[in-house]
């Protein structure tokens, strides 16, 4: 499978990883299915990673009841569900869908991380771009298979 990006749609989602350095941006991503996927609207969105949110996600919280390891905003992202929820609805209102959701790694490599592949979505493509020393690198696309495996989506640009 292959999802179809516009080079400004690239460049929005690169812009915004480095406007957010340190921190990791989040953004989703709108658009079709029709022989691969199209994007139609990259739509940034704000961090809203937290404390609350990290108890949410059993992966990052002790399991006894301590402080999570992995507070900060530079390692983790969260996309405030109301928004999807706007979002989805707006795309449907269009004919459109929620193909994919982007985020940014700040100084690591644009592959998934275990959180990523255990909150991730089968339906979803996972846009991760690299943000080494606050300028964006290497953008890749993923996608989960049968096996809740991600595996390398192939980026095409329209």
């Amino acid at each position: 499978m292959t999802i179809k990006f516009s080079q400004e749609q690239l460049q929005t989602i690169r812009t915004h990883a480095e406007n957010i350095y340190p921190q990791e941006c989040c953004g989703i991503i709108i658009g079709y299915m029709a022989l691969g996927k199209t994007v139609v609207e990259v739509i940034l969105t704000e961090n809203v990673w937290s404390i609350e949110t990290a108890f949410d996600f059993p992966t990052d919280a002790k399991k006894d009841g301590k402080t999570p390891d992995v507070l900060n905003k530079s390692r983790r992202y969260a996309i405030a569900p109301e928004i999807m929820l706007k979002v989805q609805k707006e795309a449907r209102s269009s004919s459109l869908n929620i193909i994919g959701i982007y985020h940014s790694h700040p100084d690591y490599p644009a592959i998934p991380s275990e959180s990523d592949r255990i909150l991730a979505w089968q339906e979803y493509s996972y846009i991760i771009v690299s943000v080494p020393n606050g300028k964006a690198g290497e953008i890749k696309s993923w996608h989960l298979n049968d096996t809740h495996q991600f595996q390398e989506e192939a980026i095409e640009i329209a």
